[in-house]
């Protein structure tokens, strides 16, 4: 290991950047990025490249749909709802959060 620690500790020390060119390049190190760790990202494409939050929420649902099997509607819903919401971003996170840790 590197002074500058693991790949994971490099990508969450780059998520707090919320600088897109290192995220994307501590991501590109890592052998895949959770769902959680994803919905950050997304944030910081809000933020950063607000044009394309929205492809990038919409792979989020997609990937939710995909890791989470027993996903339902109401789920997909109110991760839909947060995303469509996200100005409101307290509120928005935590949902998407909650559904992460489930």
């Amino acid at each position: 290991m590197t002074s500058e620690g693991s790949a994971y500790a490099r990508f969450r020390r780059a998520l707090k950047t919320g600088n897109l060119t290192l995220i994307r390049n501590a991501a590109a190190e890592l052998p895949r990025v959770d769902l959680g760790d994803a919905l950050e990202v997304c944030v910081a494409i809000r933020h950063a490249e607000p044009e394309r939050f929205e492809r990038a929420a919409l792979r989020w649902l997609a990937r939710f749909c995909v890791e989470r099997r027993d996903a339902t509607v109401a789920q997909v819903q109110a991760a839909a709802w947060a995303f469509d919401n996200i100005t409101d971003e307290a509120a928005a996170l935590e949902t998407l959060q909650r559904l992460c840790s489930r």
